[in-house]
């Protein structure tokens, strides 16, 4: 590959393949990995391919563990200049790339359904919403401050000064997941900047287009040393590289709960947030407005083709109203669009690749479920799948399936259904349907969740709110103002005047 001039001019084209014409212009960002203050050519490249139809998109640049610790010393050298940098320039940065970003929105929306096989609904709100973090994250800079602490508490203490600051944690490892690529790098690239903090990103090797173009366009607004945002792609190796490293600060990390549970061990004692998986739950009281139940559960379980961790999965449903909610549910199910991503009417289509398909489709046959709708392939997308009674035990209803699948079990109670939802390892997002003001406060109070959300679907979330699961769904939360303080440190400070 041919790098192009530091000064941000397009490189030419290296895609080959059968890429899908007209769906998105040549690429915008130089040739290699940004990698200290350059464009670092790779020597090695991987397509990413079109889930719809298997065309290639691009070949991207495929990183190295060398690449990567060279990426942590290129990191450290320049943290002291990221800590020292002035407010202002932090949230110029910020603000400069989402200005660029908005500017290019259209085209970062069809590279995602390339890249991702995501409808393009999905993708759009993908941006939408990547574009409130980075101006949310440049807000929090006016608020990163401490305060004065009251030392003659004790009179010890008397005639002394003190205050806490908060200080930047070091250097940032953010590693993403493929099905919101753009976003969830956005969760870490902007709170790591907001807070002073070189950050070094490793986006899911199926999908680092939108990341590179991203990165490319913070390094060109000139706030930022270059060093201080840098992008390594690659494989588990790169990934241990980094986490590994004893110089790092953080780890920020979004993907399966196997995966996290790797990273958490092999980077102790560096400090971890891991915002992991889930099978979110909707419990759906006999109070409910059912038909507004129905139609959260197919808006809130088939979005991104099922590929997101708060979609719904598991909903549970009190006894009396059972009948009538699946009745309402399927009738739902039968609308759903399923096909080209690119078509603004598609709510379901293809999964990242084969293998997720084989996976999902296996789950499905060994259920032990009675299917209601869907349960097999429409060319290489599954069609939106409501299955009833799935046994405990089954991965259908006990893990997180990643895909367009709803799972829906009558209890006798809400306690009952209560208890369900707390059975499961994750605990991410769940959501409660009721008319009741107290359903709603004792969901609230006893579902053990990360969030939980009243008469609307568990996937909701504002990207300014604190975000993020207990038990195996993670510890720590995102959410620029949350992310800034586990990205910063309490300095106090004591003086005797």
């Amino acid at each position: 590959m041919t790098r192009p001039a530091e000064d941000g001019a397009p490189a030419p084209d290296t895609r080959g393949g059968s890429r899908p014409d007209g769906e998105w212009p040549d690429r915008e960002w130089p040739a290699g990995l940004p990698v200290g203050d350059q464009w670092v050519e790779t020597g090695e490249t991987s397509d990413v391919i079109f889930p719809y139809d298997g065309s290639v998109v691009a070949a991207a640049p495929v990183g190295t563990a060398e690449l990567a610790a060279r990426a942590v010393d290129e990191a450290l050298a320049v943290a002291p200049a990221m800590a020292a940098l002035p407010s202002h320039a932090r949230r110029a940065a910020l603000m400069g790339v989402h200005d660029a970003l908005a500017g290019r929105r259209e085209e970062f929306e069809r590279l995602l359904v390339l890249e991702t096989g995501k409808p393009l609904a999905d993708c759009r709100v993908e941006v939408a919403r990547t574009l409130v973090t980075l101006a949310t994250a440049a807000e929090e800079v006016a608020r990163l401050h401490g305060e004065t602490v009251p030392l003659d508490l004790l009179p010890a203490g008397e005639g002394l000064v003190g205050f806490w600051t908060r200080r930047p944690i070091g250097i940032v490892v953010g590693i993403t997941g493929y099905n919101y690529p753009l976003l969830l790098a956005a969760h870490k690239i902007a709170p790591a900047v907001a807070a002073g903090c070189p950050v070094i990103v490793k986006p899911a090797p199926a999908t680092p287009l939108a990341t590179l173009w991203l990165v490319h366009l913070l390094r060109a607004t000139g706030a930022l040393p270059p060093a201080a945002v840098q992008l390594v792609t690659g494989d588990v190796e790169v990934g241990r590289t980094l986490v590994e490293d004893r110089r790092i600060g953080a780890v920020s990390f979004t993907g399966s709960a196997a995966a996290g549970h790797v990273i958490a061990r092999n980077a102790a004692p560096t400090k971890v947030l891991l915002e992991l998986g889930s099978n979110a739950a909707l419990v759906v009281a006999a109070d409910a407005d059912l038909p507004a139940a129905a139609d959260a559960v197919v808006r809130g379980g088939y979005y991104a083709s099922g590929q997101a961790c708060i979609s719904v999965q598991r909903v549970l449903v009190e006894e009396p109203v059972r009948e009538e909610f699946l009745a309402l549910l399927a009738d739902r199910v039968k609308d759903v669009v399923v096909g080209d991503p690119r078509s603004p009417d598609t709510r379901v289509a293809p999964l990242i690749d084969p293998a997720s398909t084989e996976r999902v489709l296996g789950w499905l046959r060994d259920s032990g479920g009675t299917l209601v709708a869907g349960g097999t392939a429409d060319g290489r997308a599954i069609r939106p799948t409501v299955l009833t009674d799935v046994p405990e035990g089954a991965a259908a209803w006990d893990e997180e399936i990643f895909g367009p699948v709803v799972c829906v079990r009558s209890m006798p109670d809400l306690d009952a259904a209560f208890a369900a939802v707390n059975a499961s390892r994750y605990g991410l997002h769940a959501s409660v349907f009721t008319r009741s003001l107290a359903t709603a406060f004792a969901a609230i109070e006893r579902i053990e969740a990360g969030g939980v959300v009243v008469n609307d679907v568990p996937g909701f979330r504002a990207d300014n709110m604190p975000y993020g699961g207990v038990k195996d769904s993670g510890i720590g939360r995102e959410g620029p103002r949350f992310a800034i303080e586990e990205f910063t440190v309490t300095r106090m400070a004591v003086i005797r005047p």
